[in-house]
């Protein structure tokens, strides 16, 4: 389940940033910015703080390296869906969706890798003392 919870909330950052209805902050903020310029700050700087924990978090986790190898297999599913005739991408919206999907996948994995690995190997992972 907290696997499910990381990624969940990664999806929700994500899709709260941008996606292809209306409802999103890009689009909220180009179209607020001279109304509502500090409510836009605001919420930038709200997204911008969740980005900063998940990309740190994942990038201490699993890597660059890693977070590549994770878009690697998540692009490969995808592609062997559409070989198979399961997957369509036609719809540009389908694509910003399956993106967001495979970005999220990166996120919750990264944020999720520590627990992952203690299971397996036994060990914990420990930041630096310094940080």
């Amino acid at each position: 389940m907290g696997f499910v919870l990381r990624w969940l909330i990664a999806f929700v950052l994500l899709a709260a940033t941008f996606n292809p209805t209306r409802w999103n902050y890009v689009n909220w903020a180009r179209a607020e910015y001279d109304v509502q310029l500090p409510l836009v700050v605001l919420a930038g700087l709200v997204l911008l703080v969740f980005y900063v924990i998940y990309l740190r978090a994942t990038l201490r986790s699993i890597g660059g390296l890693g977070m590549s190898m994770v878009l690697a297999i998540t692009a490969a599913g995808l592609w062997v869906l559409h070989d198979y005739g399961l997957l369509t991408l036609r719809d540009t919206s389908q694509i910003v969706w399956l993106a967001l999907i495979a970005l999220s996948l990166v996120l919750g994995i990264g944020l999720s890798w520590s627990h992952v690995r203690r299971r397996l190997s036994g060990q914990s992972d420990m930041d630096d003392v310094g940080d």
